[in-house]
């Protein structure tokens, strides 16, 4: 099982929609030999996907990180972000609790160097500015 923070995530007390943000680092070979980090990160998704639509969650946005723009501290190597919408915590962790997210996992161990995701709560959002 991945080092999901469950416990904190099944005891907060909202039980609205929840947006995940992702920060990716991929390793530069994968872990099982089988090409890139991003390749494995890859596969992973490849199986996630339909996972993410049978509980109602949307992949909202992704991005490749081109540059720094501000650093006051903290770790800023990454080369991704992605913003996963869920309808609520129980749906994420319904997730990735199942045996076939656990199996698709290893791909996303043997891709990342290093993974982490930020559970959010939308306080403020707009229309994306192009429509």
């Amino acid at each position: 099982m991945p080092p999901f923070e469950l416990e904190a995530l099944k005891q907060h007390p909202d039980e609205g929609p929840v947006t995940m943000v992702n920060l990716v680092k991929f390793r530069e070979k994968s872990l099982d030999g089988d090409g890139s980090g991003r390749d494995a990160y890859n596969r992973y998704a490849a199986v996630v996907r339909h996972m993410l639509k049978a509980r109602g969650a949307v992949v909202v946005w992704v991005g490749s990180v081109d540059h720094l723009a501000l650093h006051e501290g903290g770790d800023v190597d990454w080369d991704v972000v992605q913003l996963v919408y869920y309808p609520s915590r129980d749906a994420f962790i319904d997730m990735v609790t199942n045996a076939e997210y656990l199996e698709a996992n290893k791909h996303r161990t043997n891709g990342t160097e290093k993974h982490v995701i930020l559970a959010c709560k939308t306080v403020i959002s707009a229309p994306h500015p192009t429509g």
